[in-house]
């Protein structure tokens, strides 16, 4: 049984209490959720050179949705899975930092 309480940490194993220090770093932590595959994410900084979609656009698995260029490398984006384009968060030109949910499908 683990409980918390100001800056500690109690763990009880086999009848024996164990007190550990909580740092910053895990306290300001933010909670798990799970990843949605109806938002696509840019995996890297980069900047956006095209995009193919348009907001009400039908795609299937496999589309090409965009190019994200990274280290001089250009990454075409596509979608996880069948859909169609709820949202799209970027033009052609901008800086997206890593984890930017570029377009949104539904």
């Amino acid at each position: 049984m683990k409980k918390k309480s100001k800056g500690y940490s109690r763990l009880v194993v086999d009848d024996a209490t164990y007190k550990t220090q909580l740092n910053k770093m895990h306290t300001n932590r933010k909670p798990y959720s799970p990843i949605d595959p109806k938002m696509v994410r840019s995996f890297m900084p980069g900047n956006i050179q095209e995009v193919f979609v348009a907001e009400g656009d039908a795609v299937e698995e496999g589309s090409r949705l965009c190019i994200l260029e990274a280290m001089k490398m250009k990454n075409v984006i596509i979608a996880p899975d069948n859909g169609t384009v709820k949202k799209i968060n970027v033009k052609v030109g901008d800086k997206v930092p890593k984890h930017f949910i570029l377009v949104e499908l539904e």
